[in-house]
């Protein structure tokens, strides 16, 4: 009776050890999904290679890299770094609020044995974009992460916040305006 249900699971988003991933569509999307989760850790590590770094320095730099099209979600960055800890290939020490994350010399001899992919992986990140000129993208992103970093601080004051909507508020009107 109840075989058609058989093969159905459903798990709720914020059940332990699920991994729910969400990609946005659109021109430039598809700019993230050239690195799988595999390639991802590589392009990390080699990051932290180049200077200790925190996890959301890590997510603005890929931003940055790949043009703003792409920037990869907290969900999938931390738990990533997580990982790369529990590997040893990084070393992770307390800086104020936020973890710095250090290569350790198992990390570079990871990168090291797996130099070739690594140096194409990279090279892959720094190609300019087709276009050139303003990615609305990016620069949408941009606003985003300013407005929900200076907006989400529980100490912001409320003047603040209100300051935020009316700048919005103005952005977008002007826009609108726009021939």
């Amino acid at each position: 009776m109840f075989e058609r249900f058989k093969h159905h699971h459903h798990h709720h988003p914020h059940m332990r050890g699920e991994h729910h991933h969400h990609h946005r569509g659109g021109p430039g999307a598809r700019a993230g999904r050239a690195f799988d989760a595999g390639a991802m850790r590589y392009v990390v590590l080699a990051l932290i290679a180049e200077k200790p770094r925190h996890g959301y320095e890590i997510i603005k730099e890929l931003e940055q890299r790949v043009g703003g099209g792409y920037a990869p979600s907290p969900g999938a960055i931390y738990p990533l770094l997580a990982m790369l800890d529990e590997m040893g290939h990084v070393s992770v020490t307390a800086d104020g609020n936020k973890k710095l994350h250090t290569i350790t010399p198992e990390g570079q001899a990871y990168l090291d044995e797996n130099k070739a992919m690594v140096d194409a992986l990279m090279a892959r990140l720094s190609t300019p974009r087709a276009g050139g000129g303003d990615d609305l993208r990016a620069v949408m992103h941009e606003l985003k992460h300013v407005v929900i970093e200076r907006g989400r601080d529980p100490a912001a004051p409320a003047e603040r916040l209100a300051a935020i909507a009316a700048i919005l508020r103005r952005a977008g009107e002007e826009i609108g305006k726009l021939a």
